[in-house]
């Protein structure tokens, strides 16, 4: 059986997955033998967490964790699986047709799904007037910052690759500035999140409301690994 290499930005991202086993090679086990690496957020973590999975013996790649909303229509907690990735120079990458479909079946009625195209974004787009221009100029359905790394890694290596990615901040919400500066390249910072939330403490309510969106969103991501589609086909 063929083994697949979940690439996840955060912790709490691998963790919807279920029980991690650490391996002792900056990897995880988890469920039906995945092989799991932690990446921090952004392009180039990305890219070397996906090629130490295909170095591990991966047989096909999954960007795995939140995004951000451009589609207006979407609610957090709707789980995209993007039929392709979108680059800012405007290269498309798409995912593996026979996969992501059993994916979304396994799915069933635990949360609403959507398709479409997701857009690899630099830098964290939080603002609603930054989104809303990211989907006029890609029409892509929702936003990460990790996904068009695991893709050329798996087109390199002519693996099959799905992205399976949970809306957490809508179109409509505007991240608190603090959380945007603590998104950069790498873990989340979360010192510098302290400090801006400090120094602009009207900043929680909005991150409250972004924790409820968090939850629904994980709850989702959780619900697709227990559906038990995660292993690539042959």
């Amino acid at each position: 059986m063929s083994v697949a290499g979940v690439v996840a930005a955060l912790g709490a991202e691998a963790r919807t997955l279920g029980a991690l086993s650490a391996r002792g090679d900056r990897l995880w086990s988890a469920r039906d033998g995945m092989l799991v690496a932690v990446s921090g957020m952004g392009y180039l973590g990305a890219a070397t967490a996906a090629r130490a999975l295909v170095a591990s013996g991966a047989g096909g790649l999954v960007s795995w964790g939140l995004a951000g909303g451009l589609n207006p229509a979407l609610e957090a907690g709707t789980i995209c699986l993007p039929t392709s990735i979108l680059s800012r120079e405007g290269g498309a990458f798409p995912t593996a047709d026979l996969w992501r479909e059993r994916i979304r079946v396994s799915i069933g009625s635990a949360c609403p799904v959507v398709g479409g195209s997701l857009f690899t974004s630099a830098v964290a787009i939080g603002g609603t007037a930054a989104k809303a221009r990211a989907f006029r100029d890609t029409g892509a359905a929702a936003v990460d910052m990790e996904s068009l790394a695991v893709a050329e890694v798996a087109v390199v290596h002519g693996l099959p690759f799905v992205t399976v990615r949970a809306i957490v901040d809508t179109a409509g919400d505007e991240l608190p500035p603090a959380v945007v500066a603590a998104s950069c390249d790498g873990p989340l910072n979360i010192s510098r999140l302290m400090r801006g939330l400090v120094r602009s403490p009207l900043q929680i309510l909005p991150l409250m409301r972004l924790g409820r969106r968090y939850r629904k969103a994980t709850r989702a991501l959780a619900a697709v690994a227990r559906g038990g589609a995660l292993v690539p086909c042959a």
